[in-house]
This record gives structure tokens, C-alpha cells and sequence, in this order.
């Protein structure tokens, strides 16, 4: 019989331990019944019993039945918003490894939010997955804390701000990225040197734009402030951001931007200047996608390896979801500078500077 049943105040204090069902409508003052349908994502339950339910599930925790309903064979893929190769090869990885596990993926796109919406949650709950990938984008406190308390496993992708402590995610060595594309153009000679970031709130490009400042830094070459000029990881803002700077009485040299296709951006910005890449402007970019090889001219850039962070995200997500526990829950996979044809040295250096630039590569 539950407490409620025997007449018995629900149990009380940290050392109780989870909560059954009836225990947590005892403290709700609701019917079991009612319990159950936000545990299992019901929308049928009122935001303010919902929220009074959550709430003692996070205090206490929640007791799963023995015989609790398996999880679907499902991995659910969640972009912030679908618009590019990127999100391509974040699909291949995960597949690779849905195949593995005899897994189907599920994809969903938050059209742009950072957060998942309101209703996202229950919605999960509902379908109960096997594991939850988030690419580009955060999990609230509340959020995250519903699906551990449903164990719902999940693994963060390229996290758009700093994951909290607890969840797992999977990154690239974006700084060292940034560091690597900067000293290959002051290698080459360049000194003014501009950068096109992406989302300030974006913590991948900020990470970039300050392996920039700091390989400048490093050399003693001072960073003029309307050399650095924030985008949207479009190309679309690399060719407004690239105008803005060939406008300059002192145009920059080379290019450093913060993903591929803000390089897009710049390479039709010099096109329209009548300059050449890379005779008048040296661009670099960062992701390494498929369609940089075939820009004319091809595209030096940084090697993310975005379907390695999927693979391993995944196989994270797997493993939590049979109950081992990961070796390490922050992991950072390396990046790597691909020397191509789109920089050189600038042309007051002449040939001269040649032999610097075999040293970049």
C-alpha cells in the first residue's frame, strides 16, 4: 500500500530517497493518475500542476516503475536550425551509429531558437527516445533536469553557450582553429589581418575570434578594432562584412572568418571589387565542408571534424542509455589548418615571401 493508502504522510528529507508515483501526488495534492501524465509528457495537465509536479520530482527524484515502459529505438537529432553541409555530416555521424545499434534518428529543427520551446519536453517524454542529440543549441536547467529525472539520456553538439556541468557534450578545438588560420596568414606576411565572427553569443566563435586576437597578440602585430566585424555564420553577412572592410581607406590584406560560408561571402565581395583571391586578398575559413574544396579558388580553411563529434556523441548517448558511465563528459576533438589556394603572400612582399608560405602548410 502507498503512503497514502496507510493514512501516512509522504516521506520527507533528502535521505528518503526517489519518490513513487503516489508519494509525489501525495505532496502535489493531485491523483496519480495526474502524476503519471507528466512523467510520461502528457499535455492534458495544467502549467501550474505541471510545474508543481516537476518541481518535486527535482527535489526528490522520481522511483521509476519496475516494469517501466523500454525506450523507443530511436536516437532523436535536434538542430537549432537546418541550412548547410554542416548539418549534413552531423547527420552521417549519427546515422553511422544509429546503424550499429539497429537505432532509427529522428530529426527536429527549434527554427532558429537557442532553446528548445515551450511544449518540447512533454513532447519527448511522450515518444521517449533512446537518447537525445543537441546540435548548436542549450537545454534549459528545467529542461535538462526533466530528462534526467525521466532517465532520458542526452549529449550536447557544438554547444552554442557553456553546457552546464552535468551534461555531456562534444566540441571541437575551436580556439586552437582560430590560432592556427591567423599564424598561417602572419607566417605568410600579412599584418592587417581582419575577422568575420560569428554569434557573439555563440561560444565556438568566440572561441575562434580569440585564437585570432591572440595569435596577433603573440606576433606584436596590434589588432585595428574595424578590422574585427561580427557575422552570423552566413554568407550573406561575410559578403555585407566583407564590403564594409575593402570600403576602408586601409583595406585589410587577408580574411580570417569564423565558418565557410562567411568565406562565400567574402570571396563574392573581392569579385565585385575587381580583386583577386588570393593576388589581392588572402581568405581563410573554418569547417572544412564539402563545398570548400570547389570554390574557385579552393578554400584554405580549418578542419572541424563534425562527423567524428557526431559519431561520438552518439556513441556517448548509446552508452548512457544502457547504464555504463562515460569516460569523460566534456570531449574536444582536434581541428587542423587545410592549406589550399585561396592565400599567399601579400603582394607587397613579392616573390620574396614565397618561402614563407610553404612554412604554413
Amino acid at each position: 500500500m502507498s503512503p497514502i493508502e496507510q493514512g501516512r504522510p509522504p516521506r520527507q528529507g533528502p535521505a528518503a530517497g526517489p519518490l513513487t508515483n503516489a508519494e509525489i501526488a501525495a505532496h502535489a495534492g493531485v491523483s496519480v493518475a495526474t502524476v503519471s501524465k507528466v512523467i510520461n509528457g502528457r499535455t492534458d495537465v495544467s502549467p501550474d500542476t505541471r510545474a508543481r509536479i516537476e518541481e518535486i520530482i527535482r527535489s526528490h527524484g522520481h522511483r521509476r516503475q519496475k516494469r517501466a515502459a523500454r525506450p523507443a529505438p530511436v536516437l532523436e537529432l535536434v538542430f537549432r536550425q537546418i541550412r548547410d553541409a554542416y548539418h549534413v555530416e552531423i547527420i552521417k555521424g549519427v546515422q553511422q551509429v544509429a546503424r550499429e545499434h539497429r537505432l532509427a534518428v529522428v530529426i527536429s529543427e527549434l527554427q532558429g531558437r537557442l532553446t528548445p520551446g515551450r511544449g518540447w519536453v512533454e513532447d519527448v517524454l511522450f515518444r521517449r527516445p533512446t537518447g537525445i542529440i543537441e546540435v548548436y543549441s542549450v537545454l534549459a536547467d528545467t529542461q535538462s533536469g526533466q530528462l534526467r529525472s525521466r532517465g532520458i539520456p542526452f549529449v550536447l553538439v557544438d554547444p552554442n553557450g557553456e553546457p552546464a556541468h552535468a551534461s555531456p557534450s562534444v566540441g571541437a578545438a575551436n580556439w586552437t582553429g582560430g590560432l592556427s588560420a591567423t599564424r598561417h596568414l602572419l607566417q605568410l606576411g600579412h599584418r592587417r589581418i581582419a575577422v568575420i565572427t560569428g554569434p557573439e553569443d555563440a561560444l565556438a566563435s568566440r572561441a575562434r575570434a580569440d585564437g585570432y586576437r591572440t595569435a596577433m597578440e603573440t606576433a606584436g602585430v596590434p589588432i585595428a578594432p574595424e578590422l574585427v566585424r561580427v557575422g552570423d555564420y552566413r554568407a550573406e553577412d561575410g559578403l555585407r562584412r566583407a564590403r564594409e572592410l575593402l570600403r576602408l581607406p586601409t583595406p585589410p590584406t587577408a580574411v580570417f572568418t569564423c565558418n565557410d560560408a562567411l568565406a562565400l561571402g567574402v570571396y563574392r565581395a573581392a569579385a565585385e571589387a575587381g580583386l583577386s583571391i588570393p593576388g589581392d586578398l588572402s581568405v581563410v575559413g573554418f569547417d572544412d565542408l564539402r563545398p570548400a574544396q570547389w570554390t574557385v579558388p579552393p578554400l584554405t580553411t580549418v578542419h572541424q571534424p563534425l562527423t567524428e563529434m557526431a559519431v561520438t556523441a552518439a556513441a556517448m548517448v548509446v552508452k548512457l542509455a544502457k547504464g555504463q558511465p562515460l569516460a569523460q563528459t566534456r570531449v574536444e576533438l582536434a581541428t587542423e589548418l587545410v592549406v589550399r589556394d585561396s592565400t599567399a603572400p601579400p603582394r607587397s612582399l613579392g616573390v620574396g615571401a614565397a618561402g614563407i608560405r610553404g612554412s604554413g602548410r
